[in-house]
Formats: C-alpha cells, sequence, structure tokens
C-alpha cells in the first residue's frame, strides 16, 4: 500500500460543508442501524422473558436478520452523501487505503459513536429496558473474541473493498449494500453466540455508553480495527490496479 496515497486533510477538509452533510449521514445511519439491529435483540428478550421459553438458536437467526436487513438500508441510504460507512472499522479501512482523509474519518467516527449512543437512548426510553452491552459468552477468553472479531471484520472489510471501493467494480457496487448485509449476518451467525459479533466498534460503545459496562470493551475496539487494517492492506495491494484513477474522497 502506498505511504503516499494515505491523507492526513485539514481541519477546513474537516469542517467543509460537505464533510459536515457526511457527518450527518453516518450519524442517522447509526442510529437507524442501531435501533433496528440491537433493538431485536431487547424485543426477542422480552418475548422469552414473557414465554419462558429460551430459545437461543432463535435469538441468533433472529439476530443476523435483523443486523443484515438494517445495514442494508444504513448503508443504501448514506451510499451517496457520506459513502455508508456506518463503521469506524470501515472508515479506517478506507483511510489506509487513501480514500478518505485522516481529518475526514475523525468526524465520521464522532458522529457514527455518537449515533449508535443516542440510538441505545431511545431504546432505553421506548422500551423501559437496558440495551446490553456486548460480552464475551461464558467460556469464551478474550484472546479467542479478539480473533473472532479480527477474522469477522477482516471478512466485512475485504467485502466492502471488493464491492465498494474497487475502481473496477462497475455494476458490481450496485449490489455493495445487499453483499455487505449479507457478509454482516453470517458473521452474526457464527460468532453472535461466542462474543456477541459486533464488528463494528460504534454498535459495541452506544450500549456499553448508556449502561457503563465496559468489561473487555477494548477488544471490540482492537479486534474490528485490526481486521480492517489487514483488509484493506490485503485487497489494496493484491487487488487493485493503481493505475486507474483513484477515487475522489467523496465517491467513499
Amino acid at each position: 500500500m502506498p505511504i503516499y496515497r494515505i491523507a492526513i486533510g485539514t481541519v477546513a477538509d474537516a469542517s467543509h460543508p460537505s464533510a459536515l452533510r457526511a457527518a450527518l449521514a453516518e450519524f442517522f445511519s447509526m442510529v437507524i442501524f442501531v435501533f433496528a439491529g440491537h433493538g431485536s435483540g431487547m424485543a426477542f428478550s422480552k418475548l422469552v422473558a414473557r414465554d419462558s421459553a429460551p430459545q437461543s438458536a432463535d435469538g441468533l437467526i433472529i439476530a443476523a436478520l435483523s443486523h443484515g436487513f438494517a445495514l442494508f438500508v444504513a448503508v443504501s441510504v448514506g451510499a451517496n452523501i457520506s459513502g455508508g460507512h456506518v463503521n469506524p472499522a470501515v472508515t479506517f479501512g478506507i483511510f489506509l487505503g487513501g480514500n478518505i482523509s485522516f481529518m475526514r474519518s475523525i468526524i465520521y467516527w464522532i458522529a457514527q459513536l455518537l449515533g449508535s449512543t443516542v440510538a441505545c437512548m431511545l431504546l432505553n426510553y421506548a422500551t423501559g429496558l437496558e440495551a446490553p452491552a456486548f460480552a464475551l459468552s461464558s467460556g469464551v477468553s478474550v484472546s479467542n473474541a479478539l480473533i473472532f472479531e479480527i477474522v469477522m471484520t477482516f471478512g466485512l472489510v475485504y467485502t466492502v473493498y471488493a464491492t465498494a471501493v474497487d475502481p473496477k467494480r462497475d455494476n458490481v457496487g450496485v449490489v455493495a449494500p445487499v453483499a455487505i448485509g449479507f457478509m454482516v449476518a453470517a458473521n452474526i451467525l457464527v460468532g453472535g453466540a461466542f462474543d456477541g459479533a459486533s464488528m463494528n466498534p460504534a454498535v459495541s460503545f452506544g450500549p456499553a455508553m448508556v449502561s457503563w459496562s465496559w468489561d473487555h470493551h477494548w477488544v471490540y475496539w482492537v479486534g474490528p480495527m485490526t481486521g480492517a487494517a489487514v483488509a484493506a492492506v490485503v485487497y489494496d495491494n493484491l487487488f487493485i490496479d493503481h493505475s486507474h484513477e483513484p477515487l475522489d474522497a467523496d465517491d467513499f
């Protein structure tokens, strides 16, 4: 990955009206995603408590479907404005590929974290329940969870690069939100029973903030950021032909 392609940017770059509109789009996309995805888990927990018949497998399938559908919508509605990152790890991977400046990444991260927090606050108020923070399942070690988060996020960001960043994507880019949503849903089916399958630091941050529960929270930052970095480096170096015209920062 050519280091010269990584852009730091300026304060003016981050405060430009287009950057602020993009950050606002990230905020609303994150609210949509977390409210629907995390809210589905809270709704299922309420039904289980009412029926006194825990069905963890059913809950995992519901979580996968709700997160997959919600992410498909969240990415689609933000694509033309911010690129539809809806994930600090995705933004980090895009930054490493030289497609967004570091200063602009910062306002994306702030908007994403705020969106997740606001969504969880709304869920708390609307349901009367507390949005549960991500946690490791019984018998799952920190190293196990870290590997899960790295591998799952690698798959997610690799998919983002292949369908939305690669200049050769052509018509594949049209199905990018679908592919990204499916990747998240599939990963939840794999890792959801072990560590909740976050793949997204903002999705973990919101529930942790409103419940003030920070046990092993660093795993949900280090794992996704590491997986995103590896995916960006691998795809950018092995598969992107840099003789093509590079993406404009506003394109993704």
